[in-house]
């Protein structure tokens, strides 16, 4: 029988079955069919006829209403569940780029376009803007610096935490716009549409080669 394979349910999971010590319940059917309030011994009988459990799924209702369902079933599906969204999380990397003080325009673009692509792909980034010597006087064009540098990539990421002194170094963090898996999701699509623009050009480059 049903009620037996669920008697070591934890805590935290639902009251079922004989668990459930209320006179009455809004009944549910296994798929979803309102069946309407009865008594909980009466309830409890069509669970065993069926073969299923009867699990509360609103306690504060009034009456409580409970469902007729396979519990270990349903134990693992959700715990199925549980395990691909964990699979499919990605956790957020910090990547780290610095900048000198003097910095040239072409170097300059290169560490802009580097930040870019980490915010694009979902990542964080720690801008640290290096002073030498009698710089650290200058701790203004430090933030001059890096706030131009938020401001351009304001399509991709936000200040997470503004332009602070960190021994010889400014730092600033710059967050991602869209989380990794939103990124990874992104990219895929863009691929996928890339993919299929081609492919009538390398179908028509086939056909005039014929």
């Amino acid at each position: 029988m049903a009620v037996c394979h669920v008697r070591g349910a934890a805590i935290s999971d639902p009251r079922i079955n004989d668990r459930i010590r209320v006179p009455e319940v809004r009944l549910v059917g296994p798929n979803g069919e309102q069946i309407g309030v009865v008594r909980i011994e009466d309830a409890l009988r069509m669970a065993q006829e069926a073969d299923l459990d009867l699990v509360e799924v609103a306690p504060m209702s009034k009456p409580p209403v409970a469902k007729l369902m396979d519990f270990g079933k349903f134990k693992y599906e959700a715990a199925q569940k549980v395990r691909e969204a964990r699979k499919n999380q990605v956790n957020t990397v910090l990547k780290t780029v610095r900048f000198g003080l003097k910095i040239d325009s072409h170097d300059y673009g290169t560490k802009r376009g580097q930040i870019e692509r980490f915010l694009k792909a979902g990542d964080k980034v720690k801008v640290i803007v290096v002073f030498r010597g009698r710089e650290q006087s200058r701790p203004e064009m430090g933030i001059k610096l890096l706030q131009k540098l938020a401001e351009e990539v304001t399509e991709f990421g936000s200040i997470e935490s503004t332009p602070s002194i960190d021994g010889r170094n400014m730092v600033m963090v710059i967050g991602p716009l869209k989380n990794k898996a939103e990124a990874k999701a992104d990219a895929k699509r863009a691929a996928d549409k890339a993919a299929a623009a081609a492919k009538p050009e390398a179908e028509g480059a086939a056909e005039a080669a014929e």
